[in-house]
């Protein structure tokens, strides 16, 4: 995978003298992992780097120090609080040290034991969602553990929280979208994800439904307090199996209700930038033809969406209704 260097381990049996002298002894364990990759995708920084960390490195207890290699800075400050809960060493950066750090033992790599996304297998773990949900909570001291439900004695109204983006796949209508939210009964918060990781937890924990077109702004439904709605709006494109596995099975294994909206070819940007009997609004098959680059740079990187609120509202009825359960 490009932007993940390649280490070497080797087996050295009686030829300690060939051996680098160690500059610093540390009596802890370590465990060398990449920030590599597509970590600079919130999506992939939690389901190929942190959720894998966090099985990696639990069993541990705090136990362990981190080597972090093609780890950029505002990546490790970006996930620092959830480091230092799992770690109460400080992390090295090892790509530009010439120094020697000598361990007992180390991990290389870090440990998935699962084919999907953003989860974990608690047959092959001794770990599942809910702990690492857990862990997610007390990390980011997130107060919420269980979504509202309505009809109880309190007559607090359900919160929504809209997921804004400024580039591709925005919504381009979102006073109406929350308009029509407020009222159906909801207070409605519009949220763009941004560096800082823990106050944006905060917002979403605080949330009972969250929604937002197909992208990596919908990976903080790990925020969610159980038993939340998670609503994603699908554009068109043929992406029905990438939101599949990326947001609808991960979710049903954090315990959060999931709805989706699927865009009709009218309430895509496309159709102002396309004749209306262009292949790419007729027949989005015969563009994946040519490749996951194609497919991106039309569908994912120039397309937002304006919702037909009236076609939409029956879909966060239907987000109330659950919350009646």
């Amino acid at each position: 995978m490009g932007g993940v260097r390649e280490w070497t381990v080797k087996l050295v049996v009686g030829a300690s003298h060939i051996l680098p002298q160690c500059t610093q002894n540390h009596s802890v364990p370590a465990i060398l992992f990449s920030a590599g990759g597509y970590s600079g995708n919130h999506f992939h920084s939690f389901a190929d780097i942190i959720v894998p960390l966090f099985l990696t490195s639990r069993p541990y207890n705090g136990d362990v120090q981190f080597l972090i290699t093609n780890g950029l800075t505002a990546w490790i400050s970006k996930f620092k609080t959830l480091m230092n809960a799992l770690s109460r060493y400080q992390p090295i950066s090892i790509d530009y040290r010439q120094d020697i750090h000598c361990y007992d033992s180390m991990t290389v790599g870090l440990i998935r034991r699962t084919s999907k996304e953003l989860s974990i297998d608690p047959s092959n773990s001794p770990y599942s969602m809910k702990d690492f949900r857990k862990f997610l909570r007390s990390s980011y001291s997130l107060k919420r553990t269980t979504a509202i439900k309505i009809g109880n004695v309190s007559r607090k109204r359900p919160r929504l929280v809209i997921i804004s983006r400024k580039r591709s796949r925005s919504f381009t209508n979102v006073g109406e979208i929350v308009s029509m939210a407020k009222r159906l009964g909801f207070r409605v918060v519009v949220a763009e994800p941004d560096a800082d990781v823990s106050g944006f937890a905060k917002i979403i924990n605080s949330c009972d439904v969250m929604m937002g077109v197909h992208g990596a702004g919908l990976t903080n439904m790990v925020f969610l307090p159980e038993k939340a709605v998670l609503v994603q709006v699908i554009p068109i494109g043929g992406t029905e199996w990438l939101s599949k596995t990326y947001f609808e099975e991960p979710a049903k294994d954090m315990n959060i209700r999931y709805l989706d909206y699927k865009i009709r070819v009218e309430e895509s940007s496309l159709i102002h930038q396309y004749p209306a009997d262009h292949v790419v609004l007729r027949d989005p098959s015969e563009i994946w033809k040519q490749g996951w680059s194609a497919v991106q740079s039309i569908y994912l990187s120039k397309q937002n969406v304006t919702l037909d609120v009236n076609r939409f509202r029956p879909t966060l009825v239907k987000a109330l209704e659950l919350l009646h359960q």
